[in-house]
């Protein structure tokens, strides 16, 4: 069986950041407005008027402080609500391009490596900027990598399932080192004028460098991997419909749903059991046990979540460095969140510690991946 490593990860991070009370004194301003303006319609009640939100709901709900975004001045605009970003020339590196491009070469530095050592570049995120040409060939060209790329889309678990495709193509021999990237800019896709979920997401980019074990350079400080495991159960309660045949439909223009929706309460109900039920059987058909475990590197959507699912695989109260949060910053960065988790909170583990990087999301979809410290 070949032995393939996490030898490296990046993170790009936006340099503009929005906290809880600019995101609310914009939101506000905005209900303000709306009311004003349809205050005749309110009285006779054939309107509701919109509710104004807070700092404090926003971090009792959700756990989230603040979040970076890559235009903070069109989302914080009342009369806009949502980023400016222009697009470039085909000539030009794309944003996600130039994300993934950051994240990158920090994996490659970590891992001792440069783009020529990388066989294959898989980008996975929950939303591409363009059909094609795929991201990851971009990247590969700017990267001035070898080997072959594609696009991968599975909403929030993107990260996981691209690693898992890593792992795959390295155990068949079709590469010997993958980088796996989750450029994020889940504020395009957000609805900023939705008090249930203006908040929830933030933007970044992740890197992973998987190496087949005998190509690595540095077996020290890296993640063996010990087993990949994903699982998928149709839902319509976290939806975005934006796509190429939305200009087939005039009548469909302006619909909320061609954003991110969701609706929460019943992610929360059925997603939590799901993942720690899968985590637990991944754990089972590995011959682990879950007091085995030192690191849970949950998907960084809502913090109740992540405590309810670390409370049920380890069958107690988690304490907080068994599963790391970095959502208070970051909000939901979608597939990068589980990532940025195990990046910025891995390296303190010792020679045998065992982790589990687990992602969850629409679809539904979950992805985990156990790996032991070198």
């Amino acid at each position: 069986m070949t032995d393939v490593l996490i030898t490296g990860t990046g993170l790009y991070t936006p340099t503009e950041g929005v906290s809880n009370e600019e995101l609310v004194a914009s939101f506000n301003a905005y209900v303000a407005a709306y009311n004003q303006a349809h205050q005749v319609q309110i009285k006779a009640g054939e309107l509701e008027p919109l509710l104004e939100s807070s700092a404090e709901f926003i971090e009792k709900a959700s756990g989230i402080k603040h979040r970076y975004v890559m235009n903070k001045a069109g989302v914080l605009d009342v009369d806009r609500m949502y980023p400016r970003l222009p697009e470039r020339s085909n000539d030009e590196p794309s944003i996600q391009c130039e994300m993934g491009i950051a994240a990158a070469k920090q994996a490659l530095e970590q891992a001792g490596k440069t783009a020529a050592d990388v066989d294959a570049i898989i980008v996975a995120c929950s939303n591409m900027q363009r059909a094609y040409p795929a991201m990851a060939v971009e990247i590969q060209h700017y990267l001035d990598a070898g080997g072959f790329a594609y696009d991968m889309n599975v909403a929030c678990s993107s990260a996981t399932f691209g690693i898992q495709a890593g792992y795959n193509a390295i155990t068949a021999g079709s590469a010997k080192t993958v980088l796996v990237i989750s450029p994020e800019i889940c504020s395009g896709h957000l609805n900023f004028r939705d008090r249930d979920s203006h908040f929830i997401f933030g933007d970044a980019c992740t890197a992973v460098l998987l190496e087949q074990a005998s190509n690595s350079h540095k077996q020290a400080e890296s993640f063996k991997v010990l087993g990949t495991k994903l699982a998928t159960q149709f839902s319509n309660n976290i939806r975005n419909n934006f796509g190429f045949l939305n200009r087939c439909d005039e009548a469909g223009e302006g619909k909320s749903d061609k954003l991110f929706v969701q609706n929460g309460r019943k992610v929360f109900k059925e997603v939590c059991p799901m993942v720690a039920e899968h985590i637990s059987h991944h754990l089972e058909t590995l011959t682990l046990d879950a007091q085995q475990l030192k690191r849970l590197w949950l998907h960084q959507a809502n913090l109740g979540m992540n405590h309810l699912v670390a409370k049920k695989v380890l069958g107690r109260e988690p304490l907080a460095e068994e599963a790391p949060v970095i959502l208070d910053q970051y909000a939901n960065t979608s597939s990068a969140g589980s990532i940025i988790a195990f990046h910025q909170h891995s390296r303190d583990l010792q020679i045998g510690d065992l982790g589990v990087i687990c992602s969850f999301g629409a679809g539904y979809s979950v992805g985990s991946i156990v790996v032991e410290k070198c």
